[in-house]
């Protein structure tokens, strides 16, 4: 008996050899992430003052040129709000990570694709099951009676009679063609690109955050520019009193002066609407309902930082679009080994061991038991064409995964080259703005002046101070777009560049 089963362990032993050899092998496709053109440098970060001079871009990055993966997570983006130098800003920056609604969703899809991943991975061990119960049983007669279950029973026509059983079971399908491996691909890749996504949905909450928050700040600032206007506005119209009252100013100047201090405050009435909105957005960037939120009128001290972008090749690991787009190329790749393996035949292998006893002791003695192996094998020989339709779905959605990775990486190189030319672009715009607020301040205290010694009409006086006005206001939006274009620029990079 010892030999047979000796023989047998020794047999089965062996088979599982094989099976784990071929288990070593998958089919389909392995994993080789395309090339993509990678210009040396941004065309956009030289310092020009006029037409710009083309950069030709590289070949395709061969796969031994250092060019890694961009994994998610490889490169944080760091916490690059704070080149803006706000107190109030970090603290902002602190709730949405811990308080943000989309930043939850994100982080439980994460959660479900790594659930995904371990089930996937688990497809490589046995399935082990275990199985026991006890049946009483009687026979019928006159007045007898019958009892199931683990409880005694009485019996007036015979003894009853109570079997234990109790078995164990085992069953395996060895990864021959690789479906599993090729599985567990697929899924990790899922999980990485969802890391990804989730990275990418913190840096838009930030940015979006950061956005708002500049804007509210302009609406302070612009407040407090249409008061000043309008505290000068005020004296205006007090100069075109005291004049009509001695009889050297019109009663249409009064008038005039009179409806340019109406109409400025009507502007300030109205910029109310845009603070509010502002506020509203930050309230729930930080998950809170915009009736419990609050910010205090502030100055905009934010100064614009200087932005170095690094080289463009560090983008493809910085990004986490870029990340999650190419994790996305290698789940598409492995579900085609996951559709090729359809081609071949299912194994799966079970094995049980059961044994039953009137005594509950016995249970545990070998000779009462009885064992069984098998194996099964189960191979589709027609299905009309399916699952050569599925390989080919599979290879076009690589063929897709591919192009839009391609896509993703030229959008990203096209967002950055657009944010540093508003950079520059609106640098030299805000140098002229300035020299233009200069001038209008200057011209405005002159043509006041004036009218005080009664050399200028009102009108020249209102043209003065409305050109002042604007000029300021022009000043102010070109900074608020400076603040915005390195909030977008920041973005675009990924977060904040190395050794910023």
């Amino acid at each position: 008996m010892t030999t047979i089963f000796g023989r047998r362990a020794r047999l089965l032993g062996t088979a599982l050899g094989a099976l784990t050899l071929l288990s070593a092998c998958a089919v389909g496709p392995d994993y080789e992430r395309p090339s993509a053109a990678v210009p040396p440098a941004y065309k956009e970060a030289a310092d020009k003052e006029g037409g710009v001079t083309p950069v030709a871009f590289a070949p395709p990055v061969p796969r031994d040129d250092g060019w890694r993966p961009a994994a998610p997570g490889q490169a944080e983006a760091g916490p690059w709000w704070t080149v803006f130098n706000d107190p109030v800003l970090d603290g902002l920056m602190r709730r949405v990570e811990v308080d943000n609604q989309s930043l939850k969703a994100a982080e439980a899809a994460y959660r479900q694709a790594k659930a995904l991943s371990d089930q996937a991975r688990s497809g490589f061990f046995p399935v082990l099951s275990v199985n026991g119960g006890a049946d009483r049983a009687g026979r019928v007669g006159s007045g007898d009676r019958t009892t199931s279950g683990t409880g005694s029973g009485v019996s007036r026509g015979g003894t009853p009679v109570t079997t234990y059983d109790a078995g164990l079971g085992a069953s395996w399908a060895p990864d021959l063609w690789g479906r599993i491996r090729r599985s567990v691909e697929s899924n990790d890749a899922n999980l990485q690109a969802s890391a990804a996504d989730l990275a990418a949905a913190r840096l838009s909450a930030q940015a979006q955050l950061a956005t708002a928050y500049i804007q509210f700040r302009v609406a302070d600032e612009r407040k407090a520019l249409l008061e000043r206007a309008i505290a000068a506005y005020r004296q205006s119209l007090e100069i075109a009193r005291n004049r009509h009252a001695v009889g050297t100013a019109t009663l249409a100047d009064v008038f005039t002066a009179e409806t340019q201090v109406r109409s400025t405050e009507s502007q300030l009435v109205a910029l109310g609407v845009q603070r509010a909105q502002f506020e509203h957005a930050m309230a729930v960037l930080v998950g809170q309902a915009p009736a419990a939120f609050a910010l205090a009128p502030a100055p905009l001290t934010a100064a614009v930082p200087a932005i170095p972008p690094g080289v463009p090749s560090a983008l493809l690991e910085r990004r986490p679009d870029i990340a999650a787009a190419e994790r996305q190329m290698a789940q598409a790749n492995a579900q085609i080994g996951i559709a090729e393996s359809a081609w071949y035949p299912d194994v799966v292998l079970s094995g049980s061991l059961t044994n039953s006893a009137t005594i509950l002791p016995r249970l545990l003695q070998a000779p009462t038991a009885i064992w069984a192996v098998g194996a099964q094998v189960a191979q589709t020989l027609f299905d009309g064409g399916t699952r050569t339709a599925e390989v080919e779905l599979r290879r076009a959605v690589f063929d897709q995964s591919v192009a839009q990775y391609r896509q993703t990486v030229l959008t990203a190189f096209q967002e950055v080259e657009d944010q540093l030319a508003a950079q520059r672009i609106l640098a030299r715009q805000a140098a002229v703005q300035d020299d233009a607020v200069r001038l209008a301040r200057e011209a405005e205290r002159l043509t006041l002046n004036q009218y005080r010694a009664g050399t200028l009409p009102y009108s020249s006086v209102l043209t003065a101070q409305t050109a002042a006005l604007s000029d300021e206001e022009s000043a102010l939006s070109v900074r608020q777009s400076r603040l915005l274009a390195a909030v977008s620029l920041l973005q675009a990079l990924g977060g904040t560049p190395p050794n910023f």
